[in-house]
């Protein structure tokens, strides 16, 4: 029977490949669907993995969550260098790492940070941040940069290349910085987050770059702006350096900026958050937000909720109208198959057994199109994923098809066997008929 149903198909072969082509293309939309749905769900929840607060001004949750993990968006006016301190001294805070954010290299966002963040920074279900390469923030502290992995290999970045960043988030760049460039002392190991899309100076490197470009111009006549004794800047920097010029992880917290825009916090208890969380909020001296990070990410599947069904919808409407072109097909050619069911018949064929060519060859038809649907997710997964991790962080990979995508084939494939009743139950009526009647 299947050898027979594969030499029909195949003398019917450009109708029953764009029905094939038709449940394929379907098929690769819904699970496509559902792989970009859980690789944009795992890549937020690992850059967000190992945070137990963010503390930042007065704002939206989701905003917030977006623009201190992900890089988009901003926060607001920020926050004051004495609520740092204050939040860092809290009992229940086991650590707190200072963020500042507003400028962007070529596209890319710039974290300002100090060598904390590398320290408690988790991504991935609770990994530390590596390097590819060099160090955190060494050398000149100042000066330093690590970038991530994607922006390295996009623009060929190594150990000790210089770079300049520029005002303004996201590709608008407002001012480019280039009086205040910065060498590459390290390059992060990738992670599959949006780490990977960023790049961390200092502290005191992100205030030089403001303090350059607030600062009025000084008169070189003006004897006041000559140093006194011959020491000038240097003197001044090898000051900073005693101060506070720190090797390691440890770089850059000698210096306190007036203002920053965010903290990440990680608590000693996490029991205690709900605690912090509404001391942080009810701080008199500066409007500001705790954001529990699973509860904002929770927030952001809520308003994405609806795009998401609309385009389970699609996808499904999509098999939908494979389903109908198969029955379209097979009905269509029954009438010209007339005279080959007459055959059938007159060599003992059954209408039973002519009803079962019809299912069987829309069984063939379906299982065609669900192994060319999957030939083309994984085709354009491979294509796709590059250019989903380069510019929006997600990572598809080729995952094995776990018990889900299993449970849509399978639904899938039943769909077509119902679907191909109404064209079986004609023929058999059709050549029931047929074989009662005489003709002369």
């Amino acid at each position: 029977m299947l050898g027979f149903s594969l030499r029909s198909l195949w003398n019917r072969r450009f109708v029953a490949g764009l029905t094939v082509l038709a449940i394929s293309l379907s098929v690769a939309l819904i699970l496509g669907v559902e792989r970009l749905r859980d690789g944009a769900r795992d890549s937020f929840a690992n850059s967000a993995s190992g945070i137990d607060l963010i503390v930042a001004p007065r704002g939206n949750s989701v905003q917030i969550l977006m623009a201190t993990v992900f890089g988009v968006g901003g926060t607001g006016t920020g926050m004051t260098w004495e609520s740092f301190e204050w939040l860092e001294d809290r009992p229940e805070v086991a650590w707190a790492v200072p963020i500042q954010m507003g400028d962007n290299h070529r596209g890319y966002p710039v974290i300002g940070t100090d060598g904390s963040y590398f320290e408690h920074f988790r991504h991935s279900g609770g990994q530390p941040l590596s390097l590819a390469e060099g160090a955190f923030f060494a050398g000149n502290v100042a000066d330093a940069a690590v970038v991530g992995a994607e922006v390295a290999a996009r623009f060929g970045y190594d150990l000790g290349a210089v770079i300049v960043n520029a005002h303004g988030s996201g590709e608008v760049s407002f001012d480019l910085h280039d009086d205040a460039p910065f060498t590459i002392s390290g390059v992060l190991a990738p992670t599959g987050t949006a780490v990977d899309r960023m790049v961390f100076v200092t502290l005191e490197g992100f205030d030089t770059l403001h303090a350059q470009e607030d600062a009025p111009l000084a008169d070189p006549l003006d004897p006041a702006a000559m140093p006194a004794d011959g020491h000038g800047e240097d003197d001044a920097h090898d000051d900073h350096e005693e101060q506070g010029g720190h090797e390691g992880t440890g770089a850059g917290r000698g210096h306190e900026p007036d203002r920053i825009n965010a903290v990440y916090v990680g608590l000693i208890d996490r029991t205690s958050v709900l605690g912090l969380q509404r001391a942080v909020n009810d701080r008199p001296s500066d409007a500001l937000s705790a954001v529990l990070p699973a509860v904002a990410l929770a927030e952001l599947w809520g308003i994405t909720g609806t795009a998401e069904r609309a385009m389970r919808l699609m996808a499904w409407a999509v098999a939908l109208a494979g389903m109908i072109g198969m029955v379209v097909m097979l009905s269509a050619t029954l009438d010209t198959r007339r005279r080959e069911f007459a055959i059938l018949r007159s060599v003992g064929a059954t209408p039973s057994r002519i009803f079962a060519l019809i299912v069987t060859e829309a069984a063939v038809l379906t299982a065609a199109g669900l192994i060319l649907g999957l030939a083309v997710l994984t085709v354009a997964t491979v294509v796709t994923d590059p250019i989903l991790s380069a510019r929006f962080g997600l990572r598809l990979g080729l995952n094995i098809f776990g018990a889900r995508e299993l449970a849509t084939l399978f639904v899938i494939f039943c769909a077509g066997l119902l679907a191909s009743l109404i064209p079986a139950v004609r023929v058999y009526r059709m050549t029931l008929a047929d074989g009662l009647s005489v003709r002369l």
